[in-house]
């Protein structure tokens, strides 16, 4: 048994925030029904098409669930979305600002008639406020949470190159909806939940906010390098080849002295004998380091840095990645259906002893319609209709 077996969530859902969510409830078991417009679908399935021919994000965030298309407009729209809501235990959306509203689906609209019911809302900037009904993209959200004021080089920011905006808040509504299912547990009552893109990713830079506390000075863009820490970050290897790696405090500065540079008088060096002296020193200290590095391949490098126990990674690309020893080692790989074959897909981080993880197929547009418009009670000729007037 998984955790959310029984549970069902109705979903009006598109790009990556609210599929993001819904696909960690599937993978605990819920039944996820996705309410899609007919003939396009969420607009995320036209994204790309780099996954034999599906598009990258769609697949991402998308498997396990129904899709049951349905012009929300139309007018028996609103008694299938009733029969729907009946039997479930959540509803999620992430519609232009104001549109679920519209539609009646507002937790205060529903409270009454389904007091079980769990209402989360996705959005931007939240319900209510003056950027309320801004819209909202990931790399505004990461701009206007001043996540690009700290990120990038001295000359220039840079975004994350992942959803980081969509993936904090899609993970900030998953945990609230498994904090209200507890909570729903103990007094019957569902509750609404408003989550927003801005708040998640604030929350996210809290580090920095608290750093420039008070109109101090925030910490600097330093690329992949730490802003206040050094050596920390990136060095070539002899092969083209980058490592990573990362000095922690004193005790490692001089271990790395010894053991990965084979100097140990630079230990005691005056210019670099403490943290803050190495960062204002970092030009000279790079220098050495690379002199180093230089006749050794990033394994020799990595070999040398393991030995003298420093912390350190390879920078991978996305085909290290696929092939990484230590996933393949924990059999962190499974595989899923698609509507164009199976693809490989990584289990759910948190691997557990008391249940595995749902890994069902990524639905075709509307591949569900016809069997959850039965099961609400709707027989072929009232099918045929909804299919001839274009509802579904």
């Amino acid at each position: 048994m998984r955790p959310l077996d029984g549970i069902t969530v109705v979903t009006l859902e598109h790009a990556i925030a609210a599929p993001f969510c819904t696909r960690q409830l599937a993978d605990l078991g819920a039944r996820v029904i996705k309410v899609e417009r007919p003939g396009v679908g969420d607009f995320a399935r036209a994204y790309d098409d780099r996954v034999d021919g599906m598009a990258s994000h769609f697949v991402w965030t998308n498997r396990s669930k129904e899709s049951l298309t349905l012009d929300v407009k139309h007018g028996e729209a609103r008694t299938i979305l009733d029969k729907l809501l009946a039997g479930a235990d959540v509803l999620v959306q992430n519609l232009a600002p104001g549109a679920a509203a519209r539609l009646g689906l507002s937790y205060e609209a529903l409270s009454a008639k389904y007091p079980q019911l769990i209402v989360c809302d996705i959005s931007g900037y939240g319900a209510d406020g003056p950027y309320r009904d801004k819209k909202a993209y990931d790399l505004l959200i990461q701009s206007e949470s001043g996540f690009l004021s700290v990120t990038g080089t001295p000359d220039e920011p840079a975004k994350a190159g992942a959803s980081i905006a969509d993936i904090a808040a899609g993970m900030y509504a998953y945990t609230n909806i498994l904090a209200a299912l507890i909570q729903r547990g103990r007094t019957g009552k569902g509750c609404g939940i408003d989550v927003s893109m801005l708040e998640s990713m604030v929350e996210w830079m809290s580090f920095p906010m608290y750093y420039a506390y008070k109109g101090a000075k925030p910490p600097a863009r330093a690329a992949a390098a730490h802003a206040t820490i050094y050596p920390y970050g990136p060095f070539p290897a002899g092969d083209g080849k980058t490592v990573m790696l990362g000095l922690q405090n004193e005790r490692e500065w001089v271990i790395f002295c010894e053991k990965v540079l084979l100097q140990p008088a630079l230990a005691t060096d005056e210019r670099f004998s403490s943290s803050s002296k190495r960062s204002a020193a970092r030009k000279e200290l790079y220098a050495l380091i690379c002199a180093v590095f230089q006749p050794l391949t990033a394994d020799q490098v990595v070999e040398r840095l393991d030995r003298a126990q420093i912390a350190n990674a390879r920078l991978n690309d996305m085909q290290d990645v696929w092939q990484h020893a230590q996933l393949q080692a924990r059999q962190r790989w499974a595989e899923v259906a698609t509507p164009a074959g199976p693809v490989p897909a990584l289990l759910p981080p948190g691997a557990s002893s008391g249940w595995q993880a749902r890994m069902d197929a990524i639905p075709a547009l509307g591949e569900h319609t016809h069997a959850i418009l039965q099961e609400l009670g709707y027989g072929a000729d009232a099918i045929g209709t909804l299919t001839n007037e274009g509802a579904i």
